[in-house]
């Protein structure tokens, strides 16, 4: 009776652990920017290092705090990406587009500056909801501010 109240704790324990995953789910172009919004943040962590508007410990909280959807992002990319070029080039197309996200936002990003990346990573790393960052992707990377959007218009 007591391995089988076991048995039951842990069936429980896994089903809770993976309803969280299976609503992580995302299209190709969700992930996408996902993963470009990730990319984004690090790069521009890593360029905003030095000034006082350092925001590496806040991009670090963002990506641990939201590792399942990052990585859930990364699978789906990754799994797109095989079914179009095969494993072997997947992996290149995967590298091209993180090479070239990191070099579009190398010399920062075309209309925030470090101290709003900062206040904007603060927030991501705060939040629990998986579609803030969804959200933040598509207001972040547009090609200009939105008005009126929770996280472009700083």
């Amino acid at each position: 009776m007591q391995k089988s109240g076991h048995l039951a704790a842990i069936a429980g324990a896994a089903a809770a652990f993976l309803m969280p995953l299976s609503a992580l789910a995302t299209t190709h172009n969700e992930a996408e920017q996902i993963r470009r919004l990730d990319i984004m943040l690090m790069v521009t962590s890593l360029r905003c290092r030095t000034g006082g508007d350092n925001f590496q410990p806040q991009y670090n909280r963002f990506s641990a705090n939201h590792l399942a959807t990052l990585n859930n992002a990364a699978r789906t990319l990754e799994t797109d990406l095989v079914r179009q070029h095969g494993a072997r080039g997947a992996k290149r197309a995967l590298d091209k587009i993180s090479v070239g996200i990191a070099n579009e936002y190398g010399q920062g990003h075309p209309w925030l500056g470090c101290g709003e990346l900062k206040q904007i990573a603060t927030e991501l790393s705060q939040s629990k909801n998986s579609a803030d960052l969804t959200l933040a992707a598509n207001e972040l990377l547009a090609s200009g501010p939105r008005i009126g959007g929770r996280f472009a218009a700083r």
